[in-house]
């Protein structure tokens, strides 16, 4: 395991999958842009840093049948995998870094609720842009989320970088297009607010 693994797995350990910052019982904001993109229910999706999130539950029950969830934390991973019981085995579970990712399929939906913000370096950036390059065809949906301008500087003592939709999009370049933009001001367990930058890309070329 990575020395990231391994700091997010202590992360969960010693917090609880149901209290950290970024918990949602419901991720409303992911379901609704997934659902704006319209991609069958047979399609290939991707939740990349999905770790413990309920959205495989909720992805599940609505009837999607190709999903894979990967994340850096094994512990994360064995969280979800625990939650679903017996619909576990419906999941492809990839524990790994996204940015050497080495995808057996091409997907339909890549979903990513704050991991692209925690890459504040350049080649990181590109790394993982290359990254979706491989998992992705023309026609692929990308449904995203960062820190906004006002949010958060930092996340579990990391920096991060904080983005508007027009920047967001504008690191992915020319082979995307924006299709839709939207906010969202996250209450944390703890009761803090922290606004979120949604994006919904579509690749091009």
């Amino acid at each position: 395991m990575s020395d990231r693994g391994s700091r997010w797995d202590e992360v969960y350990r010693s917090k609880g999958a149901d209290t950290v910052s970024w918990y949602q019982a419901r991720p409303v904001m992911s379901l609704a842009l997934i659902e704006h993109a319209g991609v069958v229910k047979g399609a290939p999706v991707i939740d990349v840093g999905g770790g413990a999130s309920s959205l495989v539950d909720h992805l599940l029950h609505e009837g999607y049948v190709d999903l894979a969830v990967m994340d850096l934390s094994d512990s994360a991973l064995a969280t979800s995998r625990e939650r679903l019981a017996e619909r576990a085995s419906q999941v492809d579970w990839i524990a790994g870094d996204v940015l050497a990712f080495a995808p057996l399929k091409r997907y339909a939906l890549w979903h990513d609720r704050a991991v692209f913000h925690f890459l504040v370096k350049a080649d990181d950036r590109r790394r993982y842009l290359e990254a979706l390059h491989r998992a992705s065809q023309v026609g692929t949906q990308v449904v995203m989320a960062t820190f906004a301008e006002d949010g958060p500087e930092r996340c579990s003592g990391l920096p991060v970088a904080r983005y508007r939709a027009a920047e967001l999009h504008a690191a992915f370049g020319a082979d995307y297009e924006l299709v839709e933009s939207t906010r969202e001001t996250h209450r944390t367990p703890g009761g803090a607010e922290q606004h979120f930058t949604w994006v919904r890309m579509r690749r091009v070329r």
